[in-house]
């Protein structure tokens, strides 16, 4: 048997909580609370293990706002929903509860069905949107993954290059990652979260890749270095923070920051004695400092070519006598810490690793030899074509190589063969094969971009479709431009490959639109609804725009009389009415319950205009008769500011409401006072013959 949902009911009356418990308790585990304050303990014990909150807004000692403000602070309100239950039903504290992000507002006295319905379609609904969440999750989890392989990747180049075995970037990140997690347990100091102990541990593995400028004599010498060979080498942290900071893209990701801030300053040491900067104490960032007491770790407990491996209580006592440089005392208490379990956690993580595939590609790609300098510039050429085919045989890409003189387009075996095209194609813009499958427009700007790179930012990504066997799918180009070493240099070329981005492209696509609209009727929710109003307001500050909040008449008869799901359907069908009484560039939305909204751009002609909206909306679904009450606004009258606009709308509405159902009226300042005229109203129902009164 499955464990009942719980719920938790808070309102100071004990009789409300158990008329609301009476209708739930068959189906769900109610959990109560007197007022706001037991409210909120009832949140810090149970968290996440509520399925809903029914809130009353007037309590003692804290009243249902009160516990949303709590709510938000501690983001409870992102993952358990609530239903506001009150009989205070005025507009501005319904709009305020919408506000502080309750998902519905039932009134009292309570309607059983009503109630059941309610929380039933809730639940329903948060439960999608947690799957669509765990989806997403999911998906950027595998990004993640990939990302770190890569990272693995051009670290092992980095380390082979070092003459050690690639294991030593493993174990940068698993020490990293221990360090991190015992400092959080033991101060507060460094608020770090799960994120960043990721982020920081992944970023480790680029510590070291300045070491690529570093000639192989010197990071390969069986002997002790000599001043100026060590001087050298040191340039080795400032060279790697120089690669991430001319990176062409993605300078303000915080993984490049954090991988800067760790290639830049790993060396530094807490006393100030390190290099390049001499940073010391805490102008060293945490992310730096740690990864430091990594390095010297693994260094003292690996073997070299220039030194064999120290045992581990050996290594560990040297740092802790400060004999491998002065290291943040608090970071020396988390190596003291976790200092008899390191040994076997390196164990583990080294045996989940398989690196013979990794190294046999690094042998190949970074086989040594002494060349010319234009032969230097040839290899690392066919250095970064290596490394595009390695990855696109990694992930099925299509690899490519463009060159002007001649011009030639190069497919690798795989792209050829997907795409129906030969492995070398003469003149390619003009081929027809070629023509058949890309859009020479979109293929025009893509060269286009490439021409305007430079040899220090020759890397370029577009987006575009390709007809791939007369289907047309979203691919992602990622080129690199040729440039030759003239002086000026001139553009050659580009090599790259492309990436399906279709299906990639789809499910964002669908995952936005479940996020921004309703569910039942296909309308957007009033709060993407709200985001694009207030978007095209800003865009078009001296347009006239107007807002109409509409009501569906007696529409809780239909619900008594035919039951829920015949509810349903009326609201899908009226959804339908409004959809194909406005223009396509209006806006369209389900406020909640049976209420809806319309936002439109109206130059002249507004009466006439929501008139004819009013009018189309009239008529019957299966013998239930459909009509709403409109209240209408206008940015002349009510302002640009959302809030007031939508609580214009509202005045009006409910100003029709109080004069009897199924009319319209537009809001003027008077219904400040509570006064309005009904004068156009009158003659339009007199016309119509369904004027009730």
């Amino acid at each position: 048997m499955r464990n009942k949902q719980k719920i938790l009911i808070a309102d100071d009356s004990e009789m409300n909580r158990a008329i609301l418990t009476e209708m739930l308790d068959a189906e769900y585990e109610i959990i109560e609370a007197e007022d706001g304050t037991e409210a909120v303990a009832a949140l810090q014990k149970y968290g996440t293990e509520l399925s809903l909150v029914l809130l009353d807004i007037v309590m003692p000692k804290m009243d249902g706002f009160g516990v949303l403000m709590v709510m938000d602070q501690h983001r409870w309100i992102d993952d358990i929903p609530v239903i506001m239950i009150s009989a205070e039903n005025s507009s501005f504290q319904i709009e305020r509860a919408y506000d502080l992000g309750v998902t519905d507002f039932i009134n009292r006295p309570f309607d059983a069905r009503v109630v059941h319905r309610r929380v039933v379609n809730t639940l329903l609904l948060y439960t999608k949107q947690k799957r669509l969440i765990d989806l997403v999750t999911e998906q950027i989890y595998e990004k993640e993954k990939q990302s770190s392989l890569m990272v693995d990747i051009l670290s092992h180049i980095v380390e082979f290059r070092n003459g050690e075995s690639g294991l030593h970037v493993l174990h940068i990140r698993v020490l990293t990652e221990l360090f991190l997690k015992q400092l959080v347990t033991m101060t507060d100091q460094y608020p770090l979260t799960q994120t960043d102990i990721s982020m920081i541990s992944t970023a480790s593995a680029l510590h070291d890749i300045g070491k690529i400028s570093i000639s192989g004599k010197i990071l390969n010498k069986p002997g002790r270095l000599t001043e100026e060979e060590f001087a050298i080498m040191k340039t080795h942290s400032a060279i790697g923070a120089d690669i991430l900071r001319q990176l062409p893209f993605h300078q303000n990701s915080p993984h490049v920051k954090t991988a800067y801030e760790i290639c830049r300053w790993h060396h530094e040491r807490y006393d100030g004695r390190g290099y390049p900067d001499g940073l010391k104490g805490d102008e060293i960032p945490i992310s730096a400092q740690i990864v430091a007491l990594a390095d010297v770790y693994d260094a003292l407990t690996s073997e070299r070519v220039y030194k064999k491996a120290i045992p581990h209580e050996e290594a560990v006592r040297m740092i802790l006598d400060g004999q491998c440089g002065v290291f943040n005392p608090l970071l020396l208490e988390c190596l003291t810490a976790v200092s008899e379990s390191l040994p076997e956690e390196l164990k583990q993580d080294t045996a989940r690793m398989d690196p013979e595939g990794v190294k046999e590609l690094t042998e190949e790609l970074l086989r040594r030899h002494e060349i010319t300098s234009s032969e230097r510039t040839l290899q690392l050429l066919e250095h970064e074509r290596m490394k595009y085919s390695f990855f696109a045989s990694l992930s099925e890409e299509i690899q490519f190589e463009y060159t002007e003189v001649p011009s030639m387009l190069s497919l690798s075996s795989w792209g050829a063969e997907r795409l129906g095209l030969p492995e070398m194609i003469m003149d390619p813009m003009h081929d027809d094969q070629v023509c058949s499958i890309a859009d020479m427009e979109s293929i025009g700007r893509l060269s286009k971009l490439l021409r305007a790179t430079t040899p220090e930012q020759p890397n370029v990504q577009y987006e575009c479709k390709l007809s791939v066997g007369g289907i047309e799918r979203w691919a992602r180009f990622i080129c690199r431009a040729i440039w030759s070493s003239d002086m000026p240099p001139q553009y050659m070329g580009a090599f790259g490959k492309t990436v399906d981005i279709h299906e990639e492209r789809l499910r964002i696509e669908h995952l936005e639109h479940e996020v921004a609209h309703d569910t039942l009727t296909g309308l957007l929710n009033h709060k993407h609804a709200r985001k694009r109003i207030v978007s095209q307001m800003k865009d078009d500050p001296g347009a006239k725009f107007a807002l109409a909040v509409l009501d569906l008449d007696d529409f809780k008869s239909a619900n008594d009389t035919y039951g829920h799901m015949f509810g349903d359907e009326v609201l899908k069908y009226s959804a339908n009415q409004l959809k194909s009484s406005v223009r396509g560039n209006d806006i369209v939305a389900r406020i909640g319950g049976d209420e809806f909204l319309i936002f439109l751009k109206c130059e002249k002609n507004l009466e006439a205009i929501m008139d004819r909206i009013f009018h189309s909306l009239l008529g019957t679904y299966k013998a239930f008769p459909i009509s709403f009450s409109m209240g209408v606004a206008q940015t002349e009258i009510a302002g640009t500011d959302y809030p007031g606009l939508f609580q214009a709308a509202d005045h009006a509405l409910y100003t029709v409401k109080r004069s009897g159902s199924g009319r319209y009226c537009f809001y003027d300042t008077s219904m400040q006072e509570g006064n309005v005229t009904f004068s156009m109203i009158d003659k339009v129902y007199e016309e119509d013959g369904r004027d009730d009164g």
